[in-house]
């Protein structure tokens, strides 16, 4: 199809410029066919036969006779201009002698067509000769980079003569050759794929080429020998850190305990000091006194020990009560169960009395006298036995008295008022009024010998369950503490 339009094209420079001739010329028509088949053997030198220099078409070679030489141009598309008359090759509406203006104009725009299309892989092929070079630059700008040279060198002629013998081989497509897809223009696209391809490649290998080489097995297994040691070291660090905070809180710890013995020593030393040389108006622990001087319900002395379980008691207690009816609740120990698990009591005009468990058994004493008087009273849970001293003597015994009742343990025990509830709503009437000494509790029934002794200042028996001692006592509401000496307050009673 080439091969014909290029004839065509030929046949149009011939015949166009000698639209004007005399028809004088009519003799060399006849020889159209053998110049237009030995134009056809042209076709075979590619693209050449219609791209170059003069002296190229100049090249010997059949000619028309009587044609003159062509003339030294350079152009793209040069024909040899055949005789003015060409064959009728068909019928048509142009006369025996030439072709119709129909005709004609079909050959030009036909030419036309073939000229743009020619000027359009013109322009194509500088562009892309254009792209070759600027992707043959950033190749050669991209080994560059690279600390391999030999390479680069090595990598970059190959380019160039590819560039090179892309830009000089022939460009089939001419006359003889079919137009769909010319080989250099298939060969082009290959080469810049393969250009791209290529960039792409250098461009991932760069970041691990960084410093002339990729890593090798000892450098990645000294990095990661590497980033092991810093782990242990930050590990190492962290228990570091947390021993010398457990050390430190330790050392406080020491500081502190060793101060307190200290301060402990101390305190041992001055007794032992003030024991040694006995300053004056020393007095021991238990010598002292409870004061509620008025009948209220918010004057009281309380025990900070509590009772335990128990089976028997007795119970022992310096008072003098100041009251002008009855001598009112000397002591209570209520319980969460029970507010009466064991009080001693006289109210209004009745007699004293004993109540545990909330049974009651009357003691025969009398305690109004407002003088001091040795108080004991003495339980077991066994038949529920009982027995009241007064100043060293018994004054009265029983049975029955909650047999067989356990004392409960964890209660609270009040000096000076009733408890209605567990340490608390006291009743006035009930309260008593003047002072107490010396409370004491076994968890035993104490022997009449034994209580008589505590009485005449002959024994100083401790409770083995509560002791009166000064830091086991809180006063309240007024209640106060003040110095006492058991003997010497009951003599001179």
């Amino acid at each position: 199809m080439l091969a014909f339009l290029g004839a065509i094209i030929c046949i149009i420079a011939s015949v166009h410029p000698a639209g004007t001739a005399a028809p004088a010329a009519a003799p060399a028509a006849a020889d159209n066919d053998s110049a237009a088949a030995a134009l056809l053997p042209a076709a075979d030198k590619g693209l050449g036969a219609l791209h170059g220099p003069a002296e190229a078409l100049a090249s010997p070679g059949p000619r028309l006779p009587g044609a003159p030489p062509p003339p030294p141009l350079f152009s793209r598309f040069v024909c040899t201009p055949l005789s003015a008359e060409c064959p009728a090759t068909g019928t048509g509406t142009g006369s025996a002698t030439g072709p119709g203006p129909e005709e004609l104009l079909a050959l030009r725009s036909a030419a036309a067509q073939l000229r743009r299309t020619a000027l359009e892989q013109k322009e194509r092929i500088r562009m892309d000769q254009e792209t070759i070079r600027e992707l043959t630059g950033k190749l050669s700008r991209c080994e560059g980079g690279l600390r391999n040279p030999p390479a680069a060198a090595a990598a970059a002629p190959p380019a160039a003569a590819a560039a090179a013998g892309l830009r000089a081989a022939p460009r089939p497509g001419t006359m003889g050759h079919p137009p769909a897809e010319p080989p250099a223009v298939r060969e082009l696209e290959e080469a810049v794929r393969a250009l791209q391809d290529r960039i792409d490649r250098i461009e991932q290998e760069l970041p691990a080429r960084t410093n002339g080489s990729g890593p090798t097995a000892p450098a990645l297994a000294r990095d990661t020998l590497h980033t092991k040691m810093e782990q242990l070291e930050e590990q190492l660090l962290s228990k570091i850190l947390t021993l010398q905070k457990e050390r430190q809180a330790a050392s406080t710890d020491r500081s502190q305990q060793q101060h307190d013995i200290e301060k402990e020593l101390n305190s041992l030393q001055n007794r032992v000091t003030e024991l040694e040389h006995g300053p004056p108006g020393y007095s021991p622990p238990s010598a002292f006194k409870v004061t509620i001087p008025v009948q209220n319900n918010y004057m009281y002395a309380r025990m900070k020990k509590s009772l335990p379980e128990l089976y028997a008691f007795t119970i022992c207690m310096w008072l003098k009560s100041k009251a002008l009816a009855g001598l009112g609740t000397p002591f209570s120990y209520s319980v969460p169960s029970q507010a009466n698990e064991i009080v001693l009591l006289e109210w209004g005009t009745n007699p004293l009395e004993l109540l545990i468990n909330d049974k009651v058994a009357q003691l025969p004493l009398s305690l109004k006298d407002k003088a001091w008087h040795h108080v004991c009273v003495a339980w077991t849970t066994r038949d529920g036995k009982w027995s009241a001293y007064q100043d060293g003597e018994q004054r009265g015994a029983g049975e029955n008295l909650a047999s067989w009742h356990a004392i409960k343990p964890q209660g609270v025990i009040i000096l000076g008022q009733e408890q209605d509830t567990l340490g608390g709503r006291f009743d006035a009437t009930q309260a008593f009024v003047g002072e107490l000494a010396q409370f004491s509790v076994w968890d035993h029934m104490l022997a009449p010998t034994e209580i008589l002794g505590l009485a005449n200042c002959t024994s100083h028996l401790q409770g083995n369950v509560i002791q009166w001692d000064d830091q086991a006592v809180e006063v309240f509401g007024g209640a106060s503490k003040g110095g006492f000496a058991a003997c010497e307050e009951g003599r001179k009673a």
